[in-house]
């Protein structure tokens, strides 16, 4: 992972210790991206009963795990990236480590940001990432408590930008939704990729060439979507040629049972889910 110069700056600029609160693999992602983005390690303090190896690793890099909160310093923050069903019994312990106006920035999904201000304090930042953070290619949402200043917010962005791109919202309600469709979505993509191997192994394709096929294709054509701003609809147009083969699979994928149809029940069904996490 390399952040930008800019995030990079903000990050060696940040005051204070950041807390990581559960190491797993979205938190360990965003800890690898602040320490490549230049955090030293002495200023990460990483909360995790049954850390790693890969964090493990990263303590004899000076990186210090389970300390006392009087041991940890001066906190710069606390992220929360513990699993949200533990999280209330969990942020009794981290209420410790904050302060009325200590920046609180919570991966947690389905987590409201008034459930996080309940049980931990602080000033939250609500925020949902995905797993190409883990090389640096994620993209996050954000959203800020009213009680959270502009500094605060330059900081929450740093450590978040420190794993890909961040776009923030005024508005919490699209948060579910934000999680629906990003932050499950690449559950989807490997299932297409996963699907498409199966379905060339149906027409005869030997299975490894058929994986092989359907990986490089999905990853691929990703890239292409990431690399031009041309919009995903003519990227596929430009591919259907009128009466070709490809206009004779989409006419299966794009009919009245197809993929319009799944990935919207599909997100639905992901929003609902995080709506009943924060209950």
């Amino acid at each position: 992972m390399s952040p930008s110069v800019t995030t990079a700056q903000q990050l060696g600029q940040i005051n204070g210790t950041i807390v990581l609160a559960g190491a797993g693999k979205m938190g360990g992602a965003l800890l690898l991206g602040w320490l490549g983005g230049g955090l030293e390690a002495r200023r990460a303090v990483v909360i995790e009963p049954h850390p790693s190896d890969e964090i493990n690793l990263l303590v004899k890099r000076g990186v210090r795990l389970n300390p006392s909160a009087k041991d940890a310093g001066a906190i710069g923050a606390l992220v929360v990236a513990v699993k949200p069903q533990s999280f209330r019994e969990a942020g009794t312990a981290l209420k410790e480590f904050v302060g009325s106006s200590t920046l609180v920035v919570s991966i947690m999904a389905g987590t409201t940001i008034a459930s996080i201000s309940e049980i931990c304090g602080g000033a939250v930042v609500r925020a949902m990432p995905n797993t190409p953070a883990a090389i640096g290619r994620g993209i996050t949402v954000a959203v800020a408590a009213g009680n959270v200043s502009a500094q605060q917010r330059a900081v929450a962005d740093a450590l978040l930008r420190a794993t890909g791109s961040v776009e923030w919202t005024d508005d919490e309600q699209l948060m579910d939704a934000v999680t629906a469709v990003s932050g499950s979505g690449p559950a989807y993509v490997f299932l297409l990729a996963e699907e498409l191997a199966r379905a060339g192994v149906a027409a005869g394709l030997p299975a490894e060439l058929a994986t092989k096929l359907a990986r490089e294709t999905v990853a691929g054509s990703g890239e292409l979507l990431h690399r031009m701003e041309t919009p995903s609809a003519t990227l596929r147009q430009n591919v259907t040629s009128p009466g070709g083969t490809t206009a004779a699979a989409l006419e299966i994928l794009m009919g009245p049972d197809g993929m319009q149809s799944l990935l919207t029940r599909a997100v639905a069904a992901a929003t609902k889910r995080s709506k009943e996490l924060a209950k």
